[in-house]
């Protein structure tokens, strides 16, 4: 009877909403006060950038609402560094620690959506926030104004940083700002994620790297003349056949995914021109760098084969996410004393209406104020982001918190609609209180910091040395023009 009792005790315990059990200082409730004044505010700027739904290193409007939302606070912003126009480091106070929050902003193409609870495009935009970065930035600036506000009337010293960083989709754009030195004397980075729910758990991801191979050979008449004509189609289909050959002899975790931007135009002109675009994947940055490496001897083959040239543009590229314990564990107790989201009548009936579109889910609009249990793992959940190169040079911590529907997947319409109203400036807020409660306790106990260099330092490995894996290419700045 103990054990029954005691298990339904941990089980309230590890879902509870409001920080059950735990008490708040009166100097972190004060930070809690502060943000929830200022939360309309800050609803208005995420929804401005939502309105925005602005494309990567596009991001003009969004990144200088952001800017001056610090600059109005007493931040003192440098604008267009590494080289990319919408990116930016704001900073204020001074001496160590240095403490780091990420900000995103971009949207994705394709996926315009209205704030409501079922599909319905958004009339005169083609794009959308289907990945909450509105709300990312939003409460990464919220955050930052809170803990300079607790710098000044704790008359502490330190540095708060919040780094502006565009193109997060596909364009790797904090590899470019990684590259350039920008992280450089940070002692910690917090960043986070919109998502389902709420999690502070220390995890890895996959690490990337992508590559548009462009074969070229000669045009001829398909039916007259074909002996005439080298198919650069047939380059990228050999291309293709070998690295699917590949896949048996690759480590299992391995991902290749392709596809064919530009084959030809007519079925009796044989193709001059053709391109594929790939990207690998794997757990592992180094594996990556060798399976690539693989795949171009792929296009060098095929392009010897079919009497064609071949060259290649890498793309992006970002490492796997380094796990930092002794940061998470932070970010896990003040997720706690935070609590999840809760709905108000209005908000549970959309969420009823967006889960009808789920038949196969078994939530509840209540999973929003539940917290999964705590957990430091080596396992790469299967998706990549850019935040992974950062994470190999500072030690970094991140959450996601329910600001979409439980049940909602990233990069959909029901994320857009979400992220469009209460629901989502909901979850905005409890990440921008659980990133400032957590910064409060790095500048209090420097040890931590201390320890997760030291657990940095170890999962880096000996003789490690940053190397972007896409290369010295220039950010492309245009990816997302066309």
């Amino acid at each position: 009877m103990f054990k029954f009792f005691a298990t339904i005790l941990l089980s309230v315990i590890l879902i509870a909403p409001s920080g059950f059990g735990q008490s708040i200082s009166k100097e972190k409730q004060a930070v809690l006060t502060s943000l929830d004044q200022k939360k309309d505010d800050f609803a208005k700027v995420a929804h401005q950038i939502w309105e925005h739904a602005e494309l990567g290193y596009l991001e003009e409007k969004s990144s200088s609402l952001l800017q001056n939302t610090l600059k109005q606070s007493g931040f003192k912003v440098e604008a267009g560094v590494a080289e990319i126009p919408t990116a930016f480091v704001g900073s204020y106070g001074s001496g160590e620690p240095v403490i780091g929050i990420l900000a995103e902003f971009d949207a994705l193409p394709g996926l315009s959506q209205e704030a409501v609870p079922f599909k319905s495009v958004k009339a005169g935009s083609e794009a959308g926030h289907a990945c909450g970065h509105h709300l990312f930035g939003t409460a990464s600036v919220a955050s930052a104004i809170a803990i300079k506000e607790w710098l000044q009337s704790s008359g502490r010293s330190g540095t708060i940083k919040v780094y502006g960083t565009p193109a997060e989709e596909g364009g790797s754009g904090k590899v470019y700002m990684s590259r350039a030195g920008l992280f450089d004397g940070v002692d910690a980075m917090l960043n986070w994620h919109p998502g389902s729910g709420n999690n502070a758990s220390a995890g890895s991801c996959l690490a990337i790297k992508s590559a548009k191979f462009r074969f070229y050979g000669s045009s001829a008449h398909a039916a007259g003349a074909p002996h005439r004509g080298r198919s650069a189609l047939d380059g990228v289909e050999a291309m293709n056949d070998m690295s699917n050959m590949m896949r048996e002899h690759v480590p299992q975790e391995t991902r290749i995914h392709y596809v064919i931007t530009k084959g030809g135009q007519a079925p009796n002109v044989v193709p001059a021109e053709a391109e594929v675009y790939y990207y690998i994947r794997h757990p592992q940055m180094r594996d990556v760098k060798s399976i690539f490496e693989r795949l171009v001897k792929c296009a060098e083959g095929a392009a010897l084969g079919t009497e064609t040239t071949m060259d290649y543009e890498v793309i992006g590229g970002a490492y796997n996410l380094l796990p930092n314990g002794a940061l998470s564990t932070v970010m896990n107790d003040n997720l706690q004393l935070v609590g999840g989201v809760t709905y108000d009548a209005e908000e549970l009936e959309f969420a009823r209406e967006i889960i009808k579109s789920y038949p196969d889910m078994k939530v509840t609009p209540e999973d929003a104020a539940s917290i999964r249990p705590f957990r430091l793992s080596e396992y790469a959940v299967p998706f990549s982001t850019d935040v992974g190169d950062v994470s190999w040079l500072v030690p970094t911590a991140g959450l996601s918190t329910a600001t979409w529907v439980p049940g909602t997947s990233a990069h959909s319409w029901q994320a857009v609609a979400a992220g469009g109203m209460s629901i989502g400036h909901k979850g905005m807020m409890v990440a921008a209180k659980t990133m400032a409660l957590s910064a409060i306790d790095l500048y209090k106990d420097p040890t931590v910091i201390v320890a997760a260099k030291a657990e940095l330092k170890k999962r880096q490995g000996e003789d490690f040395k940053y190397e972007a894996l896409l290369g010295d290419r220039e950010a492309p700045l245009d990816y997302r023009a066309n």
